[in-house]
């Protein structure tokens, strides 16, 4: 199983070859049209974002026939309210052009997630048609968070600041997000941690949307996170794997927003 560790030394390759487009990649997202406004004022029910993903390194194969674009309209009837597109290749099966596609083929936002270490995929992201763009606090130094965050806004995206931990929260209050996310997944072990997940998330204050992310299956996993505060979830393998994944998404929809203490 790989680590945090050897995903990121990847990373740091496929990004060291993908620096070369600089240049053309910031003409390109000059040009680019605005992405879809990202989820930035809750409604009155929690919001659904459904992921499009092949596979993870926690689950093995999820879906591997998937069509991004039949499952990202799926989701959208079901009433997912942003897709969040997983562009990592090797453990994941992703890819930019699955962004690009699902940008161009739904009316909501689309989140790009990946292992975003530097601008340039940030650029990549903006060219795809990416509304908002993953930053994980963990694998990113203090300064490094508040630059990709700034590099996303400049780009008229929004900066989704990913949290495990409540010792990770100074950083991430510290790149002022507009939405954070909290995962139960701890990266480096890949364990759910659900109780921790609630505890961070009564640390982050109302005028934070909040996105809760990871080892959401049932609407009543919705109802409980509701409870703490969350104005999204973020649903990924529970809705890929299905048959018909627009019931999946339509039955974790509805549950009301609760009051953040």
């Amino acid at each position: 199983m790989p680590t945090l560790a050897s995903i990121l030394a990847e990373t740091r390759t496929r990004v060291s070859h993908l620096e070369r487009k600089g240049a053309e990649f910031a003409q390109l997202a000059g040009k680019a049209p605005a992405g879809k406004p990202f989820l930035r004022t809750p409604g009155v029910q929690v919001g659904v974002i459904a992921e499009v993903k092949r596979r993870s390194p926690s689950q093995g194969a999820i879906r591997p026939d998937l069509d991004p674009v039949t499952s990202a309209r799926s989701y959208e009837r079901g009433g997912a309210v942003a897709v969040s597109v997983l562009t990592e290749q090797r453990h994941f099966g992703g890819s930019i052009e699955d962004l690009r596609q699902v940008a161009a083929a739904v009316s909501v936002p689309v989140l790009r997630k990946d292992f975003i270490i530097h601008t340039t995929q940030v650029l990549e992201a903006r060219i795809a048609g990416a509304s908002a763009v993953l930053l994980i606090a963990r694998i990113l130094e203090r300064r490094q968070l508040q630059e990709l965050a700034a590099a996303i806004r400049e780009l008229r995206m929004t900066p989704l600041i990913e949290v495990h931990t409540a010792g990770e929260l100074d950083a991430a209050f510290a790149a002022e997000p507009e939405v954070l996310g909290v995962n139960a997944r701890d990266l480096d072990t890949l364990e759910l941690n659900p109780d921790r997940a609630v505890e961070v998330m009564r640390r982050v204050p109302p005028g934070v949307t909040l996105v809760a992310e990871s080892g959401v299956q049932t609407r009543e996993d919705v109802e409980r996170l509701a409870g703490a505060g969350a104005d999204f979830v973020l649903v990924g393998t529970s809705v890929a794997r299905q048959d018909d994944p627009e019931q999946a998404v339509r039955a974790l929809t509805g549950v009301q927003r609760r009051p953040r203490p």
